[in-house]
């Protein structure tokens, strides 16, 4: 089942970037009559085969909502689970990710989070810091609105130090002062379990990308269902605000080149 729809892609059309909004880990372990933090242990599952069917498919960006600013407000129980969780199986991966040339990246406000986890996150960027082919970024104590205010306070203060004339600002300025600077803007969002919002992800670097929701819960969400997401997205005409007939003429001109 799995490789009937894999080869059903168009390899030479993958997106380079995919981020995805890990859903319904909660839901699913209340639907199996278990508590929250069952979920969130299962969904790591996921993350390994979703890794793995983008590395499969020469896909060079994953972004993960991995814990967002708001997810702060969650039962203090599940969010001690949910930093130790992440403090264990960071410790676990970086083995793997070391083997298969992969490099973590982190976004979000990570002063925020526990010293013991914060630590061990700064390990794992700093042991895989020199691998290449792939990049895997998560967005930890992440909020998009508070990337953009981080943003327009460093731009203030640049200003402010004769840095940088306010005339000169452009979406460029803005895009390199963005947690995402040094990444491409995703191309396709996912986002699992039923809910059609974007929750304070990745606003600015969204505005173009394809959105595409499943009702699948994330612990459920395989590679059959990434290779779903992608076969959606190769069947969209992508015009970027132009129309059709540009499209068309722009792809006539690049072929005579």
């Amino acid at each position: 089942m799995e490789e009937d729809v894999k080869e059903r892609i168009d390899l030479t059309r993958v997106p380079n970037h995919i981020a995805i909004i890990m859903d319904g880990n909660g839901r699913w372990a209340k639907e199996k009559g278990h508590d929250r933090l069952y979920g969130h242990y299962h969904g790591v599952e996921s993350v390994r085969n979703i890794l793995e069917g983008c590395a499969d498919l020469n896909i060079r960006y994953l972004t993960l909502y991995a814990f967002s600013t708001e997810n702060w407000e969650r039962p203090k129980d599940e969010v001690e689970g949910l930093m130790e969780l992440l403090v264990d199986t960071i410790r676990k991966e970086v083995e793997t990710l070391n083997k298969n040339n992969i490099k973590l990246h982190v976004i979000g406000d990570i002063d925020t989070l526990p010293a013991f986890a914060k630590n061990e996150l700064e390990e794992a960027l700093a042991e895989t810091s020199q691998n290449n082919k792939f990049n895997l970024i998560l967005a930890l104590s992440y909020s998009s609105r508070w990337e953009l205010v981080n943003a327009v306070k460093n731009i203030a203060l640049d200003v402010k130090q004769g840095n940088l004339q306010p005339e000169d600002i452009s979406q460029d300025t803005l895009q390199g002062y963005l947690s995402t600077s040094e990444f491409p803007d995703p191309e396709l969002m996912i986002r699992t379990s039923g809910e059609y919002r974007i929750s304070n992800f990745l606003l600015y670097q969204l505005a173009y990308a394809e959105l595409y929701f499943t009702s699948t819960r994330w612990p459920d969400f395989r590679k059959e269902h990434l290779y779903e997401a992608i076969i959606d997205f190769q069947n969209r005409r992508r015009r970027f605000g132009k129309t059709d007939e540009q499209l068309h003429n722009q792809l006539q001109e690049s072929s005579m080149h």
